[in-house]
């Protein structure tokens, strides 16, 4: 039978009101089929909505699924800072007071805590490594650009299969207008820099068809796989700001850190913006 449950939607790397990228939080998603989660997903509409659940794991807080209209990821970094602020907007209590811990697909990932920033640390890469000639091909035809324009290029995949280009300015990167239709089953991005003295170091942009989401105005675990990189092969310092959302209207900030022992920081402010219920 339906029942009533508490929901939030949380504007996650924002810089000011819906500037940011929304998730929609479910957060009794107990005895909800994957078939009704999924419904969901494609009613709201959003890159992503999340369903919270009790912890089958020793040390994690909570348990976390999360599903684009498509399909289900077993990661995904905007749903991972806004289902925790929503969690704790609605009275969860960590085991630490520093911070929450995740259980999702990908494994357990650590939430570190504070006044209105959350930041997330990166989960390892499944593939890494230069793209295959056929596959930058594919992204090159599909972004409109010669694939000489690209500066390098990676797998960057945690778990929803990105892969990205580096164009030469962020400027490229905003001129970008891709035709998706030419890679419908694609995930990518492209990433530029700003140049010294800007209030961001690097422009991204992210695109998921295959997921059904054309370009998500802030992707988390993009930023987190492209900060492993960037942050590793020294074509970015340890700490950085990303903007993203421009092309759609949008006003994200994402910061980057990179601990000496290698751990990539994800940082961003959670709003939430909506608080009520859903009968499902």
């Amino acid at each position: 039978m339906p029942r009533t449950r508490p929901f939030a939607q949380v504007d996650v790397f924002a810089t000011g009101p819906c500037l940011g990228n929304p998730v929609a939080v479910v957060l009794d998603g107990t005895d909800l089929t994957g078939q009704e989660m999924q419904r969901l997903a494609r009613w709201t509409n959003l890159s992503e909505t999340t369903f919270v659940l009790p912890p089958t794991v020793p040390g994690a807080d909570y348990r976390l699924r999360i599903l684009t209209p498509r399909g289900e990821l077993p990661f995904a970094g905007h749903p991972t800072l806004g289902s925790a602020r929503a969690w704790l907007d609605g009275g969860g209590t960590p085991r630490h007071a520093d911070r929450v811990v995740q259980e999702c697909a990908a494994g357990l990932v650590t939430v570190r805590l504070a006044a209105r920033s959350l930041a997330f640390a990166a989960p390892p890469l499944l593939r890494g490594g230069p793209l295959d000639a056929a596959r930058l091909g594919r992204i090159t035809a599909a972004l409109g650009i010669e694939p000489g324009r690209v500066l390098a290029h990676q797998w960057v995949d945690n778990g929803p299969g990105w892969a990205v280009v580096q164009l030469a300015t962020a400027e490229e990167v905003l001129a970008l207008e891709p035709d998706l239709s030419l890679f419908p089953d694609g995930m990518f991005g492209a990433v530029g820099a700003w140049p010294a003295g800007s209030a961001h170091d690097f422009e991204l942009r992210t695109f998921a068809p295959r997921c059904g989401v054309p370009e998500d105005p802030a992707c988390g675990s993009m930023n987190a796989s492209v900060g492993q990189w960037l942050t590793a092969s020294g074509r970015a310092p340890a700490a950085y700001r990303v903007s993203q959302g421009t092309r759609l209207g949008r006003a994200a900030t994402i910061g980057i850190g990179a601990d000496p022992d290698g751990t990539v920081w994800v940082t961003g402010e959670a709003v939430v913006l909506v608080r009520g219920t859903v009968t499902l």
